[in-house]
């Protein structure tokens, strides 16, 4: 019993040794200073001290479980990101995203001018674990050791470098943060009223408002006719008759007579157009009112023949009045365009007769059970398309090797694929958040558990007689310039909202407890909303620029 135990190579033994990290490390990262907790990258710190203590596991169960547990991490938040991930570059976002990639380049201009200058005391593949623990971010970590094992370096894991570095790290773009807030003297309590009055004129959700028929010419004309005259994208959800109390659900081939009462839903770009085009807006009457014979429900997508349909396929005409004013899609409220491809979770909002919706309902399956299960296929076949991708050589002029996006940047890029063109191609990629968030905290898990065992023998040395201590206060110089310098540029070159300032600065490093500190500011989602805009692309440039790096510069780092 003792040998099962103490064997590093014991099944009992690893089991026993990664529960006993994990969840220690689980628990102390709930502990939480000055507001802010490390969550559960405590895991790390838990591992590295068991290594310290000369706890060893099987380095071939070590490397298949930090691996796996990387590639499960990376791929959820692939297919959790997908969706919003090229949407995010419209409107407010381009700006956003660009002071993005600018804070992740002058990170990246940062590390590599410290080791032009120290670089005789400290290689680049610690000051990329430096680099790394700076910005907070684990994946990128994973794919830079990946990618050194590949070159066959054999010097200090940088994942001490990058132990040393991250505490401060999350301090750092806290306090830069609060920098930003005290040079121009921001006063919270505006900057909420700002982002509600800034809201408030680019919302782009769909809305809804009434219109009389007063133009004469579309006296007889169908909706849909009326539609293409307009040149905008509209629903009408309900009609009241002209002359009479008689309220109706129209479809396509409705049509509308003069001193019709519509009620409209479109995004509020195009109302005014409507407006004019209808006659004139009606604001003291509510065809949606409690008693109304039309009645609005909202169903999900659950049969699998749907996922990847547009919405013209679901051919609405034949459901006798039926329309789609909505859908709610990820948190995000969007118009149904005809061209929109339906995915498995999406909820509809349908107004219409009540046996229509009946009939409809079944369509679409509306059956909550059937999403409670992950689709186990799709997630191996993407999993597996993603390393497949990641050992792929890439040929890049001027790079002496091919590039390779590994076992981080393949499963990503597919993950990322997946989640945006999944449905359009009968992939039933959904996946319900509980059981996303689930197995991605598994696999970041492993993974940081997997690397502090490996490198807890480093990791007191580094400060009794390493660089540890260098290791932080370099780690403090790469977190705040580069956030420094774009969070002055955001608020005074483009006037952009405190507190999407610091939802960027979270994104930007995807430092989850800066988003959490940034909660404590307001009561809105503004940083949130931020946050959610630039993560994707922070996330993958993230992964792959230390591999790039170290392709570009080894012949002189090596």
């Amino acid at each position: 019993m003792e040998s099962a135990l103490t064997s590093p190579s014991s099944i009992a033994h690893i089991l026993l040794v990664y529960a006993f990290v994990i969840s220690l490390g689980l628990a102390l990262g709930r502990i939480r200073i000055f507001g802010v907790s490390l969550g559960v990258t405590f895991v790390l710190f838990v591992g590295l001290a068991v290594g310290h203590f000369g706890i060893a596991i099987e380095p071939h169960v070590l490397g298949f479980l930090r691996d796996f547990g990387l590639i499960l991490f990376i791929f959820f938040i692939g297919l959790q990101v997908g969706p919003s991930f090229f949407s995010s570059f419209r409107s407010g976002g381009i700006v956003m995203n660009g002071l993005t990639v600018a804070a992740i380049f002058l990170s990246i201009l940062v590390t590599l001018l410290l080791w032009a200058f120290f670089g005789g005391s400290i290689d680049l593949p610690a000051f990329l674990g430096v680099h790394y623990g700076a910005v907070t971010n684990t994946p990128g970590l994973g794919a830079t050791q990946e990618a050194l094992a590949v070159m066959g370096y054999k010097g200090e894991d940088i994942a001490v470098a990058y132990a040393c570095a991250y505490p401060l790290g999350v301090v750092g773009i806290i306090l830069s943060a609060i920098l930003i807030r005290l040079i121009f003297r921001i006063n919270l309590a505006d900057e909420d009223k700002a982002w509600e009055a800034d809201e408030a004129d680019k919302n782009d959700a769909p809305i809804c408002f009434h219109v009389e028929v007063v133009n004469a010419f579309l006296n007889g004309q169908t909706l849909e006719s009326i539609r293409k005259f307009i040149g905008r994208p509209f629903v009408c959800s309900r009609r009241k008759v002209a002359d009479s109390d008689v309220i109706t659900s129209p479809g396509p081939q409705t049509q509308v007579k003069t001193g019709d009462i519509l009620r409209i839903v479109s995004q509020g770009e195009n109302k005014d157009g409507i407006v004019a085009f209808f006659g004139k807006e009606v604001n003291d009457v509510d065809l949606a009112m409690p008693h109304s014979p039309v009645h609005a429900e909202t169903v999900i997508v659950t049969d699998p023949a749907v996922n990847g349909l547009r919405v013209k396929d679901l051919h609405l005409s034949h459901y006798d009045g039926l329309n789609i004013t909505r859908i709610y899609r990820a948190g995000m409220e969007v118009f149904p365009y005809r061209s929109l491809h339906l995915q498995l979770g999406d909820r509809l909002k349908i107004v219409g007769p009540e046996r229509a919706i009946a009939r409809f309902s079944s369509r679409v399956g509306n059956q909550q059970g059937k999403l409670d299960h992950p689709n186990i296929i799709s997630i191996f076949v993407g999993i597996a398309l993603g390393i497949l991708a990641g050992i792929l050589p890439i040929a890049i002029p001027g790079v002496p090797v091919p590039v390779k996006l590994g076992l981080a940047g393949g499963p990503l890029v597919v993950a990322i694929l997946l989640g945006r063109y999944g449905p359009s191609m009968k992939l039933a990629t959904y996946t319900t958040n509980s059981a996303s968030l689930m197995l991605r905290e598994l696999g970041i898990a492993f993974f940081l558990a997997s690397v502090g065992l490996a490198a807890g023998g480093g990791f007191a040395d580094a400060f009794i007689s390493g660089n540890g201590f260098h290791y932080m206060f370099f780690g403090v110089i790469i977190t705040m310039v580069p956030l420094l310098i774009v969070g002055w540029a955001a608020r005074k070159i483009f006037r952009i909202n405190y507190h999407s300032i610091v939802g960027m600065m979270a994104g930007a490093t995807t430092d989850p407890p800066t988003l959490a500190y940034a909660a404590t500011l307001s009561e809105k989602n503004s940083s949130a909303v931020a946050y959610s805009t630039v993560y994707p692309l922070a996330m993958f440039l993230r992964i792959i620029t230390g591999q790039i790096l170290l392709l570009i510069f080894w012949s002189a780092a090596a």
